[in-house]
């Protein structure tokens, strides 16, 4: 994965001015401009060359995710807290890293820096990993001089919000992969061990059993046409794919639908209040107008329902009207939640009573997937019961019958 498309990875060796011999890596356009580079730091090149790329390419590369950028903002905070210079912090971060991806971005951002760029202009090069909001409360640290205690808001909010996330993906992953196991388990049975059965069925002399006969129907089925079932399963999965890629409209009905599930709907419901919740007293903090902070909030609630309703919301803050009103009139929050925000409009502290409702729905959301998993383990037991046990059943009832052919 490449740091930049317009970039590439120097490796040089040169000596500085004690004539001590030092060598690295620059990310840079050119060769001339690395060699500019060097001699502006006070080291004379002997040699630049392209980084050689990995034989297999970028494949087996740990990519970039959410928890590296979680802990880089944490680190990069204490860096600024410590008082270490921005550029040296992001060389002591990205040599200290171990994924080469995060390394070469990082060391594409400190070039940047290093040539008059901004840190929010460094970062939004990559908005892939530093999105909209990241660099907004960033550009709020820049212009207001308090880049330090917003790098450590930003690191709390993106620890919190992983925490969050960390949470859903364990209540909505557990049951989806007991269940694939338990269809890829059928499919074998029907495909290699039934068959095996009903060979042994035919020397019986006598009828099976209607269950056992329609097991053996779908095993027969099933050995002509897996190829063409799992092609079909792979399509319908990958077609949906595209489509949630493509149409708001189908993302909406599927968030819609969501929403209402018993238990899991609970969860993303909490989980949305959360990150609003969470987002909104993170740029509150760090002193981004309400109107504009709230188009960027709209992304970070995780469902287009949420979303759509705060950027209704933000279309009546931008006409006068008080943020507890617009999230009443949108009717998707709850109760408590308005009237803690109406607390903290008359008391000047929305910011935190924000937070409190973070705080509150982030435990809820914990408490919620506890439950969901006490709650589903003896469901996925009794669905594995019935696909697995249904098929030996079916597989041993001609033998339990045996008497009636004698």
């Amino acid at each position: 994965m490449a740091a930049n498309p317009s970039r590439v990875t120097f490796l040089w060796e040169g000596t500085d001015n004690k004539g001590n011999r030092n060598k690295g890596e620059i990310n840079a356009r050119s060769e001339a401009m690395v060699k500019a580079e060097l001699r502006r730091q006070g080291i004379r090149p002997i040699k630049v060359k392209k980084k050689p790329r990995p034989l297999l390419g970028s494949f087996g590369q740990k990519p970039i995710v959410p928890k590296d950028i979680a802990i880089f903002s944490r680190q990069l905070a204490t860096m600024m807290a410590a008082g270490i210079p921005l550029v040296e912090s992001f060389d002591i971060i990205g040599k200290g890293h171990e994924k080469p991806a995060m390394q070469d971005m990082l060391a594409a951002i400190k070039t940047d820096i290093e040539g008059g760029s901004t840190l929010t202009e460094g970062l939004s090069k990559f908005p892939f990993h530093f999105d909209e909001l990241f660099c907004n409360l960033v550009e709020a640290g820049e212009h207001a001089g308090i880049l330090e205690e917003l790098l450590n808001k930003i690191a709390e909010y993106k620890e919190k919000t992983e925490i969050l996330k960390a949470k859903i993906k364990k209540a909505l992953t557990y049951p989806i992969a007991v269940l694939v196991v338990a269809v890829i388990v059928t499919a074998i049975l029907l495909v290699f061990v039934v068959p095996q059965f009903e060979s042994l069925f035919t020397g019986f002399g006598a009828d099976l059993p209607a269950f056992t006969q329609w097991v053996v129907g779908i095993s027969r089925f099933m050995q002509e046409w897996w190829h063409v079932v799992f092609a079909v399963i792979a399509a319908f999965v990958y077609t949906m794919m595209q489509i949630k890629k493509r149409s708001r409209k189908f993302n909406h009905l599927m968030d819609r639908i969501i929403l209402k599930l018993p238990v899991i709907g609970e969860i993303m419901n909490k989980a949305a209040i959360a990150r609003y919740a969470r987002t909104l007293s993170t740029m509150s903090a760090a002193g981004v107008p309400l109107v504009e902070a709230l188009e960027s909030v709209a992304g970070a609630t995780g469902n287009i329902v949420y979303s759509n309703a705060v950027l209704q919301m933000r279309e009546q803050v931008a006409t006068g009207i008080q943020l507890q009103q617009s999230m009443k009139n949108v009717g998707l929050f709850p109760h408590m939640v308005v009237q803690m925000v109406a607390i903290g409009e008359e008391a000047g502290s929305v910011e935190s009573m924000l937070a409190k409702v973070a705080d509150f729905y982030e435990e809820e959301v914990d408490n919620a997937v506890d439950s969901l998993a006490s709650l589903i383990e003896p469901l996925i037991m009794a669905i594995l019961g019935v696909l697995v046990g249904g098929l030996i059943i079916a597989m041993y009832l001609p033998i339990f019958m045996l008497g009636s052919v004698f």
